[in-house]
């Protein structure tokens, strides 16, 4: 496995994991996005301020990715990031969310960035568990803030506070 950082050629696949995860009701969507539609997100993600990285297969497919995203919007969140993880289903369960993760929580010194938030659904337990893992703590619970196939839903804040050096 590889990671780099992505690049507009990828977007196609990274639209295609996200979309694969959209039944599984652990995304903000309920219907699949088009990669139109993630065009102009995609290129709020540089490799100098909130960069994606993809992970590259043995045979140079995409097989997940990872994203910073500016948290909250506001100049005094700047030192703040949002992180998102997904992998394509058949590479599930074989390290590679983890690598990912790895890889941009080392990457936030060199970004400025010190504290990583994560928002998950409190009932994808696989995610809060690898959350955990990676050293993230609870900082708070959204409880039913969202609905999703008719239930209210939860949505756990996953908060890490990255060191430099």
């Amino acid at each position: 496995m590889r990671i780099r950082f992505a690049v507009s050629a990828d977007l196609d696949a990274i639209v295609a994991i996200y979309n694969a995860a959209v039944p599984e009701g652990v995304t903000a969507d309920v219907a699949p996005v088009s990669v139109e539609e993630r065009r102009e997100w995609f290129k709020l993600h540089t490799p100098d301020r909130r960069p994606m990285w993809v992970a590259e297969g043995d045979d140079g497919t995409v097989i997940g990715w990872v994203s910073l995203q500016d948290f909250y919007g506001r100049p005094v969140y700047h030192a703040t990031a949002e992180i998102s993880v997904y992998v394509a289903q058949a590479h599930r369960n074989r390290g590679v969310a983890r690598r990912l993760l790895e890889e941009a929580i080392l990457g936030c010194p060199n970004l400025g960035v010190r504290n990583l938030i994560g928002l998950v659904y409190t009932h994808n337990e696989p995610s809060v568990r690898l959350f955990a893992e990676m050293g993230f703590q609870r900082w708070g619970t959204m409880p039913r803030v969202t609905e999703l196939a008719g239930s209210e839903r939860d949505v756990a804040i996953l908060g890490l506070r990255v060191e430099s050096g």
